[in-house]
Formats: structure tokens, C-alpha cells, sequence
């Protein structure tokens, strides 16, 4: 797929627009307005947009818990009001208010999550299931973090996932640091690609901090699933800029992680990144940037004020959401 204007400015403000939505949550917690926790993605944006940003409506996705998967979300047409509204526990959420963070909208192919980890494995295995025998040429992305690769939920879903040949792109999000602990202290080799070989896939390593090079494996990895030729792996390598969750003590084992790599890693920030990359090629201009900035800072603000504005839910709707009439 060759990205024209509309294309990168699409993918410019998905990311741009998901860490507004990741910031104000950010803010909400501190505030007392969420009402369940947060993980902050900032860092891992360009991995998200460029998964997810041309993928069918229909497709199904398993965003990866950095952020609550904000930016793979609204890259999917998922609504930010709904979003913020859930983690706020107002009745303007997608599950109106009552899961504290998990997302929902089938027409979006977004099935839903599990707080257990390693539980996107089976769910993207039956998704995928699903996607072959329906016969539309979809394709089930499931996404997670270093610190579930260990899981053996990953070896199981990976192996039956190539045996049967289901139209599944794995992508891992490595930012080299599980909840408190290096990844580097838990597997023994480099890149995590490497478990595809066992089950007779690709596995590709990309520089997750560069939105394009994320699509252009992303792409390739969806042609094959849509060809019937069976899962891929991706790796995406980026960096985690904030702590595992918000509120806890941002650690490596038990010391204080390295601001000064930290601070470095920062100067790969994807969307900076990607601001240059669009200002060299006359995309855009400095202008332009400000002019987005402002507009999609305005276009958060609302979503926020929406989300807020949708009141408490009403306790009788649990009876409505578990039980069936």
C-alpha cells in the first residue's frame, strides 16, 4: 500500500490525538476522576498507529494494554468520548461505565479484553478462528508486551495459530521492560522474533519508534494473513517513557530506572520522529503542525467535557448487561 498525503497525515494525527487521550487520562487519575488505573503508551505510538491505522473496520484487534490501547483505537474509529467515559466510570462508556477500562465495539472489530495476562493469546486464536471461517479475508491482530512473551498461552495459541493457518499478525510491543523487570532478565536471547521459527512463521524485528517502518511490515504481515498463507510475528522495539502504571514506583528491579536513558530514549519520541520525516518531505509544515496540534488538542478537550457530561450510570443496567432477557 503506498501512503499518499492524506494517508501520513492520518497516521500523524492518530498518534498525536491518542496521546492527547492518554494525557488527559493521565490527568483524570491524579485527579481522582478515574476510577480504576492507567498505563501510560507514551512512547509506544508509532507501534500502534502503524498497525493499526489501515486495517478493515471488520478486522478484529487485541490492543496491547500500554495506554489501554488508545491509540490502536481510535486508529481503529473507536471513540475517545466512549474511552475516557469508561475509565471515568460515566454512563457515556462503552460499557457504559461499569468495566473501568476495558474497550468494546464489535463494529470496529474491537471484541473486548481480559485483565488477565496472556489472555490475548486465545482470544486472537478463536478471533482468528472466526476470521477463516468466515471467509471475508479478515485478519485478527493481537498485540502484547515483552513481559507476556513468557506466558504459556503465547506457545499454545502460536502453534495451533500456524498449524491451522489463521489469519493472525502477533505484534509485540518490546520496550525492554516488563512490569519491574528488564526483559534482558527474562528471555535469553535478543529479540523476541525469534519464537516464530518454532512455529514456522515470520518473525520480524522493527524499529516500533518509526511509524512507516511499522506499516510497511504491518502491511506484508496482512497480505499473508488475508492470502491464506498463515500468522506472522512482528516485534516492534520501543521505549517506555513513563512507569509500568501510573502512581507506582517507576523501578528496575528495585532501584529507580535511569532518568538519563530515560531522557535519551525521549529523543526518539515517534511522533516527534515522524514530525521531521513529514516536515523534510514538504508534507507539512511547521505551521501545519501547530495548526493540528491546537485542533486536535480542542477535539480531546471535547471528548473529555462529553465524557464527563454523560452523568453516572444507572446501577439496573448491570442486570441488563450480565443477563439476558
Amino acid at each position: 500500500m503506498k501512503l499518499e498525503k492524506d494517508d501520513l497525515i492520518k497516521l500523524y494525527k492518530n498518534m498525536v490525538l491518542g496521546k492527547k487521550i492518554d494525557t488527559i487520562t493521565i490527568e483524570g487519575l491524579a485527579a481522582g476522576k478515574v476510577v480504576s488505573f492507567f498505563h501510560s503508551g507514551q512512547g509506544s505510538e508509532g507501534l500502534a498507529a502503524g498497525v493499526a491505522s489501515f486495517l478493515r473496520d471488520d478486522d478484529y484487534i487485541y490492543p496491547h494494554h500500554r495506554g489501554h490501547g488508545i491509540v490502536y483505537l481510535i486508529s481503529k474509529g473507536f471513540s475517545g468520548t466512549e474511552f475516557l467515559a469508561e475509565h471515568f466510570g460515566f454512563a457515556g462508556g462503552c460499557s457504559q461505565g461499569i468495566s473501568g477500562f476495558h474497550s468494546v465495539d464489535p463494529e470496529h472489530g474491537v471484541l473486548g479484553s481480559s485483565g488477565t495476562i496472556g489472555s490475548q493469546f486465545p482470544l486472537t486464536l478463536g478471533w482468528g478462528l472466526a476470521a477463516k471461517k468466515n471467509g471475508r479475508e479478515q485478519v485478527a491482530v493481537g498485540c502484547f508486551g515483552d513481559g507476556s512473551s513468557n506466558r504459556g498461552t503465547l506457545h499454545e495459541a502460536f502453534n495451533l495459530a500456524a498449524v491451522w493457518k489463521l489469519p493472525i499478525v502477533w505484534v509485540c510491543d518490546n520496550n525492554g521492560m516488563a512490569q519491574y523487570t528488564p526483559i534482558a532478565d527474562a528471555y535469553p536471547r535478543e529479540d523476541i522474533a525469534d519464537l516464530a521459527a518454532g512455529y514456522d512463521m515470520p518473525g520480524v524485528v522493527v524499529d516500533g519508534m518509526d511509524v512507516l517502518a511499522v506499516h510497511e511490515v504491518m502491511q506484508a504481515a496482512v497480505a499473508r494473513a488475508r492470502a491464506g498463507e498463515g500468522p506472522s510475528l512482528i516485534e516492534g522495539k520501543t521505549h517506555r517513557f513513563r512507569a509500568h502504571s501510573e502512581g507506582s514506583p517507576d523501578v528496575n528491579h528495585f532501584e529507580p530506572r535511569s532518568e538519563e536513558l530515560i531522557e535519551k530514549s525521549k529523543k526518539r519520541d515517534p511522533i516527534k520522529l515522524f514530525e521531521k520525516k513529514l516536515l523534510a518531505q514538504k508534507i507539512l509544515t511547521k505551521k501545519d503542525i501547530e495548526k493540528v496540534d491546537k485542533e486536535l488538542q480542542a477535539e480531546a478537550d471535547e471528548m473529555d467535557r462529553l465524557a464527563t457530561a454523560s452523568g453516572k450510570p444507572d446501577p439496573s443496567i448491570l442486570d441488563k448487561m450480565l443477563y439476558a432477557e
